[in-house]
């Protein structure tokens, strides 16, 4: 994984928009109105070909394929990469969303009522039988797709990254009504991703580990735990994780972590400085957090206290996707300056706080890229003058 051994090198979290008729593909399948992958693949082609050239003309270093090739979600994707998986209709009185009973969502009723986020489901997604991974054609057509279009694209990104989710954020989506503890079903979860681990690094690529549920699932457990007891739960899934990556070179590994996407308050949002030190476990060699939204700008003071172990890089977000606001170049600069002065120059890759792509219009977001490579090469200037 390369460094920033002369300038700010820049990233992202992943998720960037392809054209309106893919985001309308992945729409239907994700409604179940359309099936027929394989004919898509083109258009998924020539998309990630669009983004990879639009990521580094906008000053990004370490590019993604935009997870363009993830189309639909649930069983609707993951039906065809892991067994055991399936729907079932929601029972009387069951929530369809584990999110539904949060704090948040009680505190802001009204503010969630007109919102209508996660409107009511008739179907539960489940684990209903042994997990085993059956994806390996899945992957292999991924990764063939990102080197295709990485050769036919004219773009010299610094390097390239996929991200998959955790096993502790896949199992927030498919409720466990088969194993007998919700331990044994993480870590057949980890057991069976580490497959799809393997198989992106062993390609050559970064892996980046998404994983909003280690923070973000201590607003959706009813009743709200303690400290203590949340991070007792964090703890096991931080050893899935590590499960699930064993044997893997730590230096090829980013682990992304974040506190939702959807543009609401978030004031039930778990402090970092209760997780740091169980996110700093995780066996990866960079570590991409929220730092630039107002809910979590003001935890770059959590570096003053917490050392970042050696060799580690640290990633922040400076450009925030719960805003349609750009961010000023030198504001971007002055975020990376700070982060430079408390876990050092070279430590530092300039992120954003998750994901673009369905959370801002994608002229936004590539404003927002713009600003955030200007501020990075501003910060340059000023940190190898």
């Amino acid at each position: 994984m390369k460094r920033s051994t002369d300038r700010i090198l820049t990233t992202h979290a992943g998720r960037l928009d392809g054209p309106p008729e893919l985001r309308e593909k992945t729409g239907a399948v994700m409604a179940g109105s359309f099936s027929d992958l394989e004919a898509v693949r083109p258009l998924v082609r020539r998309a990630i070909i669009d983004i990879i050239g639009k990521q580094t003309d906008t000053g990004i270093d370490i590019v993604s394929d935009g997870e363009l090739g993830k189309l639909g979600f649930g069983t609707a994707y993951y039906g065809r990469r892991l067994s055991g998986l399936g729907m079932r209709p929601v029972k009387p009185g069951e929530s369809g969303w584990m999110g539904q009973g949060s704090g948040e969502r009680k505190e802001f009723a009204e503010f969630y009522k007109e919102l209508n986020f996660m409107p009511d489901r008739t179907e539960s997604a489940i684990c209903s039988g042994p997990i085993a991974y059956i994806g390996e054609q899945e992957v292999a057509n991924d990764l063939q797709l990102f080197q295709s279009a990485l050769a036919s694209a004219n773009a010299k990104p610094e390097e390239a990254f996929m991200c998959v989710l955790a096993p502790g954020w896949l199992e927030h989506f498919f409720h466990n009504e088969y194993y007998s503890t919700d331990e044994e079903y993480l870590f057949a979860l980890a057991d069976a991703m580490k497959h799809e681990y393997k198989a992106i690094v062993d390609a050559g690529f970064i892996l980046q580990i998404d994983d909003p549920a280690l923070p973000d699932t201590y607003d959706m457990i009813v009743p709200t735990p303690t400290i203590e007891e949340y991070r007792r739960f964090a703890e096991v899934r931080v050893e899935a994780v590590n499960h699930a990556l064993g044997g893997l070179p730590e230096d090829r590994v980013r682990y992304h972590i974040c506190w939702g996407s959807w543009h609401g308050p978030h004031t039930h949002d778990l402090p970092l400085k209760y997780l740091v030190d169980l996110m700093l476990k995780v066996k990866a060699g960079a570590y991409s957090v929220e730092a630039a939204n107002p809910r979590h700008e003001h935890e770059w003071k959590v570096w003053k206290d917490v050392k970042l172990p050696d060799g580690k890089i640290l990633i922040p977000g400076v450009v925030s996707h719960a805003s349609n606001v750009v961010e000023h170049p030198e504001l971007v600069a002055d975020r990376i300056m700070l982060y430079a002065s408390l876990v050092g120059r070279e430590n530092v890759i300039a992120g954003t706080d998750c994901g673009m792509g369905l959370r801002v219009h994608p002229q936004i977001c590539w404003a927002k890229f713009k600003a955030l490579g200007e501020g990075a090469a501003l910060a340059s200037k000023q940190l190898w003058p």
